[in-house]
């Protein structure tokens, strides 16, 4: 088996008993990210020099707590010092940050080895990475089909074993959509678990930064190095961080578990709710309890988040004018033209989109109708997983309605909003979700999502190592039919 091939825990293994080099795995993987990127198109970045030099200094130390010497790769929303981020975005295609993004310090002081920046649906405005300004990226496991979205680069780089481990962010479902669609685990914490500053902003009040890892550990381990309170990030939490790994090996007996019946509605494919109560079954033969329950205010969701988030993108994008950063009309004829064409040249049209739908509904005369309303159905939907977390100690659904579809074969805006249908009310209670793969359909990944009360990203750590356990869906990788 090559280097690439292998979990960020069985890499480590390996440098600890010196059977290897930081220096060989990073060549590995900079090999494969040749080998098969061309097709693929997940990385918009390549820091491959800056990667081997690094590599480089820490075999010359020759020690290897933790992930040191391990790559990773980011998605390109992640402010790195030094190394151009683009956020998949014209407006930023040649924005070279002079700081890291505080998750960034965290791995870098973890010595881990940063390969690439990869690509995103622009701003993190999307479902499938087809809205990125520079190529869509495909799925590994059917180069016609789309990884998902937002952090498509950063799923599709995980599965296709370009990198052990990536960071992405989840505003409404932008990390486990993509981990279903590409049969891989996907994390998102609790909203002001992870540090958010140097993350460039969508929707402050749902951004939140999380994991892609081929199993269960590894997710635990990169938890371990990103979770934690930051005092430059105002909507940082002060809790304490436990040792994500303490929660591996741990039986689910007698743990309860609820399935909301809103989530396996008609919408969602039959094979991909079979496939979640097949999961619900063992869960019940490990000792498990399932019951159903009802989320009833999940139905609205949707539409109150496709109030919030716009509202909040027309506000955070406002500082992308053509002055400070970023692309500017040089050849407009005033301040007014030049902040007008700046915009409309380096915005896409999802991202204009979102803009005009959030600053309609800040607007004066329509603020109180629709994004103070919107507000006020959030609080509801938090009130249901409320309720449901005083009985139960985690909730199971399908990740997604379906599995990954071909590239170009949605082109409506509301049915791609549509895809996000059973992860966005996680981010609107700000609670923690993580999505496992649960079984295959057509050759293609489907992914079960597991939802704790917030901060408690332990048990489901546990729920879904447990079943991971069980399996060996997670162990499967994609035949890439490269060239």
């Amino acid at each position: 088996m090559e280097l690439f091939e292998l979990t960020l825990r069985e890499l480590r293994e390996l440098l600890e008993r010196k059977q290897t080099s930081s220096t060989e795995i990073t060549t590995s993987v900079l090999n494969r990210i040749n080998q098969v990127d061309k097709e693929l198109k997940a990385f918009i970045t390549l820091n491959d020099a800056a990667a081997l030099d690094q590599a480089a200094q820490i075999d010359a130390r020759a020690e290897y707590p933790g992930i040191t010497g391990i790559p990773y790769a980011l998605k390109d929303i992640f402010c790195t010092r030094g190394l151009r981020t683009t956020c998949s975005s014209r407006i930023l295609e040649n924005f070279v940050p002079v700081y890291d993004a505080h998750v960034v310090q965290k791995l870098h002081r973890a010595n881990s080895v940063l390969v690439g920046k990869l690509n995103m649906d622009e701003f993190a405005m999307g479902s499938a990475t087809e809205n990125s300004a520079f190529f869509p990226t495909h799925n590994p496991w059917d180069l016609q089909r789309v990884p998902g979205g937002s952090s498509g680069g950063s799923a599709a780089a995980v599965a296709a074993c370009e990198v052990p481990f990536t960071l992405g962010t989840d505003t409404g479902g932008s990390i486990r959509q993509p981990a279903s669609f590409c049969g891989i685990v996907g994390l998102k914490p609790t909203y002001g678990r992870v540090s958010r500053w140097g993350v460039i902003a969508f929707a402050s009040s749902l951004d939140q930064v999380g994991t892609f890892t081929r199993d269960v550990e590894d997710c635990a381990l990169v938890m371990n190095i990103i979770a934690g309170h930051d005092p430059m990030d105002s909507t940082s939490v002060e809790v304490e961080v436990p040792d994500y790994t303490s929660f591996l090996n741990r039986d689910v007996k007698g743990l309860k578990i609820a399935y909301p019946r809103e989530y396996f509605d008609e919408g969602v494919d039959s094979e991909i709710k079979a496939a979640v109560f097949r999961a619900l079954k063992q869960y019940e033969s490990m000792g498990a309890i399932v019951e159903e329950v009802s989320l009833p205010h999940s139905k609205y969701a949707l539409p109150a988040y496709y109030l919030v988030a716009p509202a909040e993108a027309s506000a955070n994008l406002a500082r992308f004018d053509g002055v400070r950063y970023g692309y500017r009309d040089f050849q407009a004829e005033n301040v007014v033209d030049m902040f007008s064409n700046s915009r409309a040249a380096g915005f896409g049209d999802e991202v204009k989109r979102r803009i005009m739908i959030g600053t309609y509904a800040l607007s004066s005369g329509y603020y109180d109708a629709y994004y103070l309303k919107a507000l006020k159905v959030r609080r509801l939907i938090y009130q249901d997983f409320e309720t449901v977390f005083k009985k139960f100690d985690i909730i199971v659904s399908p990740t997604t309605p379906t599995a990954a579809f071909k590239l170009g074969e949605v082109s409506d805006p509301l049915t791609l909003y549509m895809n996000d249908i059973l992860t966005v009310p996680v981010n609107m209670a700000g609670l923690p979700g993580i999505s496992i793969p649960c079984g295959f359909h057509a050759g293609l990944p489907l992914g079960m999502q597991i939802i704790g009360r917030a901060f408690d990203e332990g048990t489901i750590i546990q729920a879904a190592h447990a079943f991971e356990q069980q399996n060996d869906y997670h162990t499967v990788r994609p035949a890439l039919g490269v060239k």
